[in-house]
């Protein structure tokens, strides 16, 4: 079987618009695609990212309160609170805060080493917590000491109040001391009073996932606070291993017995670590469902523009096929001649696509801040888009190698 490029290339300069077409097509899709799919990967990863909570045993009540009360009060309704739900036979811990790993939104501050510095070190997201919270969280402590009780103190909602002492994630460790002697300094949060590292727990992501977010990703401080928030505060609950439906269950009945001048949602007022994270990356998940049905449409519509195309000159061609046909060729010759015009095409189309999937990836990084495509995804994608071509124009081509010596006598 010898396959001459020239008459094929002759034949494909008689037809420019359908091979524009189709070679085009295969570029844009194969830029879509390899950037589509690069996202895929991203948000997938995403959903997967550790948030540093124990989220088996571990939910979060929306305390709200229905009466009005002074921040004294409030403080004392707290601890209160507290006490009522450690009792609880399926309660190993709880602690209030103003915010929990993955809610969505929250406090963050920016971090500077120096209380004169104008442009900010880092920033770090802020959670309030008393000496309870890294347990009732399941957070490693990996450096350094937990809060003492007398170092917990209360926050009124108007009051900025920055504390002596904080907990800071390994990664704000390494980020503000990347010697690695973080333990013991200090450092300043939206303030000229210096706040000294006394723990360092292993990892505790934001409040946030969004893009914004990602530069600062695992950076978190925790600040000894009860936040006397009158229009609610966060109650985290950890249950013992296995009873976490029991501990949702009890855990409003107790807080109701205890005060009925409070709101807690019955829908969203209170939610396991499961609901939280399926929120938390719902956006997410949305988009790589998205990005999947856009990449299957489109090797679809590529696929159907290949096989129309090729069957289309496979009919306007069958007397010059029976020609040849009754000089001789055989039929994997014909099969052959359609595989080879049209690799050709699409080694055109993917040479261009890979153009466009690096300019788009490039658009992408300045305008969404997004990381730079592996060329790995390209090299699949042409690999994906070359097979697609060729399965594709298999069947019109199969067609074209049956056709009879016949035609060439048909004056049709």
């Amino acid at each position: 079987m010898n396959i001459q490029i020239r008459p094929i290339l002759v034949a494909l300069r008689r037809h420019k618009a359908g091979t524009l077409l189709i070679a085009l097509q295969i570029a844009l899709t194969l830029a879509i695609v390899c950037n589509a799919l690069f996202i895929i990967h991203q948000r997938l990863a995403h959903l997967s990212e550790s948030s540093g909570v124990d989220e088996a045993d571990v939910f979060v009540i929306y305390n709200q309160w229905a009466g009005n009360m002074s921040p004294q009060q409030i403080d004392a309704q707290m601890q209160a609170d507290m006490v009522a739900l450690r009792q609880l036979p399926g309660v190993s811990d709880a602690s209030p805060s103003n915010g929990y790993p993955l809610q969505g939104s929250g406090w963050d501050n920016y971090v500077m080493m120096t209380p004169e510095q104008v442009k900010m070190t880092t920033d770090s997201a802020v959670y309030l917590g008393d000496e309870h919270l890294l347990d009732t969280l399941g957070t490693r402590l990996i450096a350094g000491r937990n809060f003492r009780p007398d170092e917990v103190a209360a926050m009124g909602p108007q009051e900025m109040i920055t504390p002596p002492v904080v907990i800071v994630t390994k990664t704000l460790a390494d980020r503000l001391f990347p010697d690695g002697s973080a333990l013991g300094k200090s450092f300043y949060s939206m303030g000229t009073v210096p706040t000294t590292i006394i723990g360092i727990v292993d990892e505790l992501h934001r409040q946030g996932t969004d893009l914004w977010n990602k530069p600062y990703a695992g950076q978190s401080l925790i600040w000894p606070m009860r936040l006397d928030n009158p229009y609610g505060i966060n109650y985290i609950v950890r249950a013992k291993p296995g009873q976490l439906a029991a501990a949702m269950r009890e855990a409003p009945k107790a807080l109701f017995a205890l005060n009925r001048m409070r709101i807690i949602d019955p829908k969203d007022g209170i939610q396991d670590y499961a609901t939280i994270r399926h929120k938390a990356y719902e956006s997410d998940r949305g988009m790589a469902i998205l990005m999947g049905i856009i990449c299957v449409v489109l090797l679809a519509i590529t696929a159907a523009g290949i096989v129309g195309l090729t069957s289309f000159w496979v009919g306007q061609r069958r007397k010059q096929i029976g020609v040849r046909r009754a000089l001789g060729a055989k039929q994997r010759d014909i099969l052959a001649y359609f595989l080879t015009e049209n690799f050709l095409i699409s080694a055109a189309g993917v040479a261009l696509g890979t153009v466009l999937a690096m300019v788009f990836n490039l658009w992408t990084m300045t305008r969404f801040a997004m990381d730079h495509m592996s060329m790995a995804y390209i090299g699949t994608g042409v690999l994906a888009l070359l097979l697609l071509g060729q399965g594709a124009v298999l069947a019109p081509a199969l067609r074209a190698s049956r056709v009879s010596p016949v035609e060439a006598t048909r004056s049709v």
